[in-house]
């Protein structure tokens, strides 16, 4: 993918060409017959931990990158464009360190933060129930603290990496009250009581598993609880914000293969005695997917630009994964389009890209939330 980048260092151009490396020779070649055969690669993501890009927008001392989020996410976009279950796999394991990085203790940072960027383990970030997900207030999950140790019982569902992340972080119940009584905790996934239901049979995105997590009497160390009691719901949703920037960055990815695939495909094929890219009808079509690309990267990487100027970036996140994810759904159509009826057979990657980009639409809030988001944020002055 030869998009033209504006970087803000030269370790972060070297850092895209690392990425498209990697790229082009661990994740593209073998996308199609994993995602057909629904394996997970978890290969893939210690290959990517050895060469630090499962911890770069995380500080240096504790193993992190240290890299502002406008290059962290250019990379998410990058993996995306070769391999969707990938990008999605790095912004959800990025997703499930945040909470340690930003409201644990110093002891708690410096106790758990190494290893969980340092590259060996994969998260997963563990909100959603079977009654509760959008309304993420509405979780039943409960944790009782009781001699030093919090005993959880509840059922979470729509876990990516469910069954294979090495931890979660978990919100769960600890108070009646809706509002504040939910707090979040660090759970390694080898503890007893920790289970994986079979993984979800998907539409798409078939190489990511996605699976239900139940937790029976499991005990968590009152230590590994992150941030205050009742604290939860504050730290999930500030979460969501960078989280729902890893998803239009993922978007766009997904956006950018199916242009460069109608592009590409355009340019070969002929019909009536020139090429199809000859049509103007389609020159119009690929001019639109162009803009569109184009326009969803410039959307999450001003709001990128925010986060790391330390401003409010809720509502822009909300827009970024809005505009991109819908874009994305409306390129890998037009994809298809281009390429008729090779666009929907699976020799060609048109319609895989149509089937990933449904997903991302829904993962992260529905983008009938991020309108509610957005929305309150123009009409309610708190």
């Amino acid at each position: 993918m030869g998009v033209d980048r504006e970087l803000p260092t030269s370790e972060a151009y070297d850092l895209l060409e690392l990425t498209r490396d990697l790229v082009a020779a661990e994740l593209a070649p073998r996308a199609a017959a994993d995602e057909e055969a629904g394996r997970f690669p978890r290969e893939v993501f210690r290959t990517l931990g050895r060469a630090g890009l499962l911890g770069l927008p995380y500080p240096e001392e504790f193993g992190g990158g240290g890299q502002p989020y406008e290059v962290y996410l250019q990379v998410v976009e990058e993996l995306a464009a070769g391999w969707l279950a990938v990008g999605l796999g790095v912004s959800v394991h990025t997703l499930a360190c945040f909470p340690v990085a930003a409201y644990s203790s110093d002891e708690q940072r410096r106790r758990l933060l190494p290893d969980l960027i340092g590259g060996e383990l994969l998260g997963a970030y563990c909100l959603s129930e079977p009654h509760s997900g959008s309304d993420a207030a509405a979780l039943s999950t409960k944790a009782y603290l009781d001699a030093g140790a919090y005993t959880i019982n509840g059922t979470k569902a729509w876990i990516t990496h469910g069954g294979h992340a090495d931890f979660y972080t978990l919100f769960a119940r600890t108070a009646p009250d809706k509002g504040r009584g939910v707090s979040c905790f660090h759970v390694p996934a080898d503890t007893r009581g920790v289970r994986a239901a079979p993984p979800e049979k998907k539409m798409g995105l078939r190489s990511s598993p996605t699976a239900q997590l139940h937790f029976d009497d499991v005990r968590v160390p009152e230590g590994d609880r992150i941030g205050v009691e009742g604290q939860g719901l504050p730290i999930a949703l500030s979460a969501l914000d960078g989280g729902r920037l890893g998803i239009a960055a993922c978007a766009v990815g997904v956006a950018q293969a199916a242009l460069d695939t109608a592009v590409a495909y355009a340019r070969e094929r002929r019909q009536f005695g020139q090429r199809v890219a000859d049509f103007q009808g389609m020159r119009f079509m690929l001019a639109d997917m162009a803009t569109g690309v184009a326009a969803a990267r410039a959307l999450y990487l001003t709001a990128a630009r925010r986060r790391d100027a330390g401003r409010p970036y809720g509502a822009q996140a909300a827009m970024a994964k809005l505009f991109a994810t819908d874009t994305a759904m409306r390129v890998a159509t037009d994809a298809v389009q281009v390429l008729g009826g090779y666009g929907y057979v699976s020799d060609f990657p048109a319609e895989r890209f149509m089937r990933e980009a449904k997903v991302l639409q829904i993962v992260e809030g529905t983008n009938q939330i991020q309108r509610m988001v957005i929305g309150r944020h123009l009409t309610d002055p708190r």
